[in-house]
């Protein structure tokens, strides 16, 4: 009996051992990537300029597309472009369907319980687009009225916190909220400031129609999703990412895509990409 209480408790400790073992290789999602030649990165492709459709190429193309390009050279492998639904980002990320995210995802406390951030690559804030004949003027007139925003994102949230006692409805897309508040479903839209000054920019002539409410509801610092533990593979994005600050590509890349030649025209940078560290 003892003996066989000594070979069953050896033969646990192996199995433990190889759990581990088992665990560890999962765990080390580089080497998987390297294995394979390729860099599977989840995008929206609805999100001009972060990532979008070229209407004449019709391949998804943008900023963070080409941050993911960046990284995938760095690796020596090619890169896979998989277009995701906002709600979807996480889910893909987590059941291994993605590497990684470049998927104007907000980095928060709340959002590193379950997954692992590069560092920062964008900073923006949320804001509310309305009618210029809505006589809303501030947040706070948007008390008990309906707002259209995404679903999935933290615009939902952080509008309900900003008015309390708003009515939210929200669509799987950016454009399609934007169309729903053109359609009357809302009186506002609730979106990333870069978002909605590109939205806005499109509409041309008519842009005199809507405009954008001077107060922002909450500061954004974008940044690429990592699958929780995978701190080689964190390593090298966030090395890759420095290179590009260090080489002054970054400075290239966010004129390119945000500069003053571009429909946005932002006058210059305001961040570094430097840190991986949110304050909520």
């Amino acid at each position: 009996m003892q003996r066989h209480r000594r070979r069953l408790t050896q033969s646990l400790a192996a199995l433990g051992l190889s759990l581990l073992a088992l665990q560890a290789a999962h765990a080390d999602q580089l080497d998987d990537i390297k294995k394979k030649g390729e860099l599977v990165v989840g995008v929206l492709g609805t999100d001009e300029p972060n990532s979008f459709i070229d209407a004449k190429t019709r391949e998804i193309i943008g900023y963070e597309v080409d941050l993911a390009r960046a990284i995938a050279a760095k690796l020596g492998v090619t890169l896979q472009i998989k277009q995701l639904a906002v709600a979807a980002r996480i889910p893909e990320l987590q059941q291994g369907h993605v590497d990684l995210l470049a998927a104007s995802l907000t980095h928060n406390k709340e959002r590193e319980a379950v997954i692992d951030f590069s560092l920062t690559t964008f900073i923006t804030g949320q804001k509310v687009l309305v009618k210029a004949d809505s006589g809303i003027q501030n947040l706070t007139a948007l008390a008990g009225k309906k707002v259209v925003t995404i679903k999935g994102g933290t615009q939902e949230p952080n509008i309900r916190k900003a008015v309390p006692g708003v009515d939210v409805v929200t669509f799987d897309t950016g454009p399609q909220a934007f169309q729903a508040l053109q359609q009357g479903k809302g009186v506002a839209f609730v979106n990333d400031e870069v978002s909605l000054l590109d939205q806005h920019a499109k509409l041309g002539a008519g842009k005199d129609k809507y405009r954008i409410l001077d107060q922002n509801i909450s500061v954004e610092p974008l940044a690429l999703g990592i699958r929780k533990g995978e701190k080689r593979l964190k390593t090298e994005v966030d090395g890759a990412l420095a290179g590009l600050e260090k080489s002054g590509e970054a400075d290239k890349l966010f004129l390119k895509w945000y500069g003053p030649e571009t429909r946005l025209k932002f006058p210059k940078r305001t961040f570094k990409i430097e840190s991986d560290k949110v304050e909520s």
